[in-house]
């Protein structure tokens, strides 16, 4: 299997580590994260004019046909970073779903825009009763004459104080666990009955709960097909499964470099702690786990961009490692850093609380062994 990059994949690769290297500091991204939209209008921006926000898309929707191994070199490199703009949310959740199932029209209005860098949105999927089960949905979607009356609440929303649009999952047939009945609305941000309560996260990221009474939508605002939008919000949370899966990786191999490299510089009893052999061994091990981690991911982009049965064993065998490795990873980090790795000043705490929150995202490790097992019971 061929892991290497080809040419334009190593530009966009070496685009983003040159804008985190240059623009992007601990310090920089300290400041943006404790805005009051929680990240820089102005670099957000910027994606969009480099091209990174179009990357997944198809040429007939303004994108650049990416693959997820695309979406992987982006995601890594961001997560290396620690940045805080909302690309998960905007770009692989809300575009994931616009892709696979919004008409021309509804592209035109809601996707090149959330493209070009105009129209901020999200995906509001997460059911405060269900755990991870999406299609758990309790919020109901009641036909009322021409419209449809939106009655729920959604949950940690990411972007959710910021989003001009929300794509709201609703349950319009069957029974609360069933994959079909689920349809797909466009809600604004201004609609009424809609009310939105932002706050900032533990990872310097910002979510929002939601709550919608009556909230009404045309049928201009439903996503594909009624009662069957359970493909498109799977197959968009697949995607943000992966995407985070490569910002954990490139999460993890910062924390190894930077406590390889603390270890070189702190004397303890006139040496260097890493000529320690206990230390050595643990850093062996930090190593060894981000490096798995990463041939994983590598095999499940490209198990994914191949498509096919394998593509959902993939996906939760990488979101098993990363749960797994992520904690140990960050865990050693933090302890050979001392106390030190606890404060607020030190980025690796900051690294480790997002790669913590990564962790619970879209499933735990224990929930992806489950499916796992049954998969090949």
């Amino acid at each position: 299997m061929d892991f290497s990059l080809n040419e334009v994949q190593t530009m966009l690769a070496d685009s983003i580590e040159k804008f985190v290297a240059n623009d992007y500091d601990f310090e920089t991204r300290q400041k943006y994260a404790a805005s009051e939209c929680g990240y820089s209008k102005t670099v957000w921006q910027t994606f969009a004019d480099l091209g990174w926000t179009a990357i997944t898309f198809s040429e007939d929707d303004g994108g650049f046909d990416g693959s997820p191994v695309d979406v992987m070199i982006v995601m890594e490199r961001l997560g290396r970073g620690l940045v805080v703009e909302p690309y998960l949310a905007n770009i692989i959740l809300a575009g994931g779903v616009l892709k696979r199932a919004a008409s021309n029209a509804q592209k035109a209005e809601w996707l090149q825009p959330i493209i070009s860098g105009e129209l901020q949105a999200t995906l509001a999927f997460v059911e405060p009763s269900a755990g991870y089960d999406i299609n758990d949905v309790v919020t109901t979607a009641a036909r009322d004459r021409d419209l449809w009356l939106l009655n729920g609440a959604k949950g940690y929303v990411l972007n959710g104080g910021e989003a001009n649009l929300f794509i709201v999952p609703a349950r319009t047939s069957g029974e609360r666990t069933e994959n079909a009945g689920i349809t797909l609305f466009g809600i604004a941000a201004d609609a009424a009955g809609l009310s939105v309560r932002d706050y900032a996260t533990v990872d310097g990221q910002r979510a929002a709960e939601i709550s919608l009474e009556n909230v009404s939508a045309g049928a201009e605002q439903i996503i594909g097909e009624i009662h069957e939008g359970f493909d498109a919000l799977d197959a968009a949370v697949a995607d943000a499964t992966l995407a985070v899966c490569a910002e954990a990786v490139g999460i993890m191999t910062i924390l190894t470099e930077k406590t390889i490299e603390y270890s070189k510089n702190r004397v303890q009893f006139g040496v260097p702690i890493s000529s320690f052999q206990a230390l050595q061994h643990r850093m062996v091990e930090m190593y060894t786990a981000c490096e798995q981690s990463r041939s994983l991911l590598m095999w499940a982009a490209m198990t994914v961009a191949d498509g096919g049965e394998a593509s959902e064993q993939a996906i939760h065998s990488i979101k098993y490692q990363i749960g797994v490795a992520g904690k140990r990873v960050g865990e050693e980090a933090v302890q050979i850093h001392g106390g030190m790795g606890v404060t607020w000043e030190l980025d690796v705490a900051h690294y480790f609380k997002r790669l913590t929150a990564i962790g619970l995202m879209f499933g735990s490790a224990d929930w992806h062994l489950d499916r796992l097992a049954a998969m090949n019971t």
